[in-house]
């Protein structure tokens, strides 16, 4: 694993960033919708921004899911690949695999939180 951690530990960090990402974009999405509505000289346009605002927000979640979805199919990667010495096989360990972020971009384990305390209080960005 990378640098002692479990490969439960990191897809839950990865998920706790996917987490993060999502809620400050559905924030924004909201916010920008509530402005949208208020400079909206009519009732369609009030609408339209409404039907924005609930698309970027559906948008957003379903990129969350997919990014939870491929962390836990890196963490079952990673966990099927580890050597098992008991099965008698003298195969070298195969490369892990590793958990990804939005945008496919792979996790970097080192900047993992170790502790849990204030979790996803706080996105980074």
């Amino acid at each position: 694993m990378q640098g002692g951690r479990s490969a439960s530990a990191v897809e839950a960090a990865a998920n706790v960033g996917a987490s993060a990402w999502a809620g400050k974009e559905k924030t924004k999405a909201v916010v920008e919708g509530a402005v949208d509505k208020a400079r909206a000289p009519d009732t369609a346009a009030k609408d339209a921004a409404e039907a924005r605002k609930v698309d970027r927000i559906r948008e957003v979640e379903a990129t969350k899911r997919d990014a939870m979805r491929a962390n836990a199919a890196a963490k079952e990667r990673a966990t099927a690949a580890t050597y098992h010495p008991s099965s008698g096989s003298a195969a070298p360990p195969a490369a892990q695999a590793q958990p990804v972020g939005l945008g496919g971009r792979a996790i970097d384990s080192s900047a993992a939180p170790t502790h849990t305390a204030g979790v996803g209080n706080t996105p980074n960005n």
